[in-house]
């Protein structure tokens, strides 16, 4: 699982394609298309003070908005440098030695358990059932947990990303309270990355308590539209947050993130808009997608699509050549448990969707050529 690079990298293609960032079209991260709340981006404008100032090491207002948006304490949230930091604080924090992971999903994960020494262990969906994540088959005797191996640590960790990416497959939320009790009794760290939740509310475990030794990862990037300013939070128990925090690097999150944040959180109309216009443009692009020749296409709960391209293709060509035209889009050929030929694309606009149909269109005619 390392090795395989994040998207969102338009000023490297920017400067091989000495293009400006304006003309190139980002498929490859997946962000609200509707962008940040003008909320947000009012408040970023009228912040010039708040430069003159160290941030908020406890990101205090931020906190508070989110206690009342999720109706919990404001001791079970940390705010983070976006979700990566905080996915590389956990096994750290937590003293995670052995992961579970259920995939096929996002890198970093394993990144991080090998950036501390630890290890990582995967459960993996099946293509043949639309990559639905196996959670039954996660504390299966095959996996080992509570057991010593003669070359590793006994798993002590569960890790769940929901909706996954770059899949697209949500797990309804009871399915996963039931894991996270079952880690539970098992004295597991269950820990569920909710990234791409707001898209899919009905797959969040927040709405309830959490069961002991549960962590919820979520984001201010996708859904809000703030990838430049990295914030995201974990949700948990507050002596677990404490736990976590105390590795923290301090000011660790700039005022404007902690500020930006808090706006595009209490901006519930550009929220509503954003959610009618994914569950209309997806289902649109999704069967656009449907009707390329040869290529396979997942449903998804997010705001991206996971597709294969077809028997044939080659994937660095048909890359390379979106790529010239100034289309980036996310090379998924490496992730363990998905195809050589699979890619994934986010949801933009409806005018900037159909210059991708119509380039991959003309890509996948040609051979990628």
């Amino acid at each position: 699982m390392t090795g395989i690079g994040h998207g969102g990298d338009v000023y490297a293609a920017a400067r091989e394609l000495r293009r400006g960032l304006h003309r190139l079209l980002d498929f490859s991260a997946s962000i609200n298309p509707l962008g940040p709340s003008p909320a947000a981006l009012r408040t970023i404008a009228d912040a010039g003070e708040l430069l003159q100032h160290y941030p908020d090491p406890t990101c205090w207002d931020l906190r508070q908005a989110l206690a009342i948006h999720w109706q919990r304490p404001a001791e079970e949230f940390l705010i983070g440098n976006g979700s990566t930091e905080l996915i590389h604080l956990l096994p750290r924090a937590l003293q995670i030695r052995h992961l579970l992971v259920v995939g096929p999903t996002f890198s970093e994960y394993a990144a991080a358990m090998k950036q501390c020494g630890g290890h990582v262990s995967m459960v993996m969906a099946d293509r043949a059932e639309g990559y639905r994540p196996p959670l039954e088959q996660v504390f299966a005797p095959a996996h080992g947990i509570g057991q010593t191996g003669v070359d590793r640590p006994p798993i002590d960790a569960v890790l769940l990303c929901n909706p996954n990416s770059p899949t697209g497959y949500a797990c309804d939320a009871a399915v996963v309270r039931r894991l996270a009790r079952e880690a539970a009794r098992r004295r597991l760290w269950f820990l569920v990355d909710e990234t791409f939740a707001e898209y899919c509310g009905d797959a969040s475990i927040l709405s309830q308590a959490l069961p002991a030794r549960t962590i919820v990862l979520r984001s201010f990037t996708k859904f809000y539209g703030l990838p430049g300013l990295r914030v995201g939070y974990v949700v948990a128990n507050s002596h677990v947050i404490e736990q976590i925090a105390a590795h923290q690097p301090p000011w660790s999150v700039n005022m404007l993130a902690q500020r930006a944040a808090e706006a595009a959180l209490h901006d519930v109309r550009h929220a509503r808009r954003s959610l009618r216009f994914m569950d209309r443009e997806r289902a649109r692009l999704l069967r656009a997608l449907t009707r390329l020749p040869g290529c396979s296409v997942f449903p998804s709960a997010a705001n991206f699509i996971l597709m294969e391209l077809p028997v044939g293709q080659k994937m660095a060509e048909t890359v390379a050549a979106l790529r010239r035209r100034g289309i980036l889009i996310r090379d998924c050929s490496q992730v363990p448990g998905l195809v050589a030929r699979s890619v994934r694309v986010a949801v933009r606009t409806r005018a900037d969707n159909d210059r991708l149909l119509y380039a991959l269109t003309a890509v996948i005619r040609g051979g990628g050529s």
